[in-house]
């Protein structure tokens, strides 16, 4: 008797279990739960992008690019050159993405009046509405584009989130393939000091 209750009662656990599971994936609302959780991940301080201080042996940054924001107008890269760039490649189906969000947000909000460093978050969602719907639900004022020609093998990866910081020398001083954890003092320094 005692092992059909339990059994019983395992399954119906199971049951609420795989439920919740279903009703998250089914609203869509799997991606900010699975966000959230990762975004404690970044909140431990372990995942951090690595960056390079020796400019002279770095490979070289494409400017071949050019992006469209909301209003559909375009940017063209080569105008940034000189610049501090952050380039981040990011999906609204993508939890990692949604993890690291908030950080790069707060980033921008400390560097913003930088006249010399930009910030392009570049949406890799096939429906371009998505991703500005995504970003001015959540308040995030950084800059969001896609993508209006194809993207240089210098950028390529296979894996998202993807950030590159491009010194204004024209190098690739930071590359990271994944999440991290981008507002700290160490990288803002970083940042301002390109």
């Amino acid at each position: 008797m005692k092992k059909k209750k339990s059994l019983k009662r395992e399954l119906i656990e199971w049951g609420v279990f795989l439920g919740i599971i279903a009703t998250l994936f089914i609203t869509g609302l799997h991606t900010d739960v699975i966000g959230f959780l990762q975004r404690g991940v970044l909140k431990t301080g372990l995942i951090k992008p690595s960056m390079e201080t020796d400019m002279e042996n770095l490979p070289d940054a494409s400017y071949n690019l050019k992006l469209v924001n909301e209003q559909e107008e375009v940017l063209d890269f080569e105008n940034l050159r000189g610049k501090t760039v952050f380039i981040n490649f990011w999906a609204t189906w993508c939890p990692p993405c949604i993890a690291e969000m908030p950080e790069i947000q707060s980033l921008y909000e400390d560097v913003q009046d930088q006249e010399d460093i930009v910030f392009a978050l570049i949406s890799l969602d096939e429906e371009k509405e998505k991703a500005w719907q995504f970003v001015e639900k959540k308040g995030y004022t950084f800059p969001v584009y896609r993508l209006a020609t194809n993207l240089p093998q210098v950028y390529s990866s296979q894996s998202i989130p993807t950030t590159f910081v491009i010194s204004p020398s024209g190098k690739i001083a930071a590359e990271h393939r994944g999440m991290a954890s981008y507002d700290n003092d160490k990288f803002r320094e970083f940042l301002l000091s390109l």
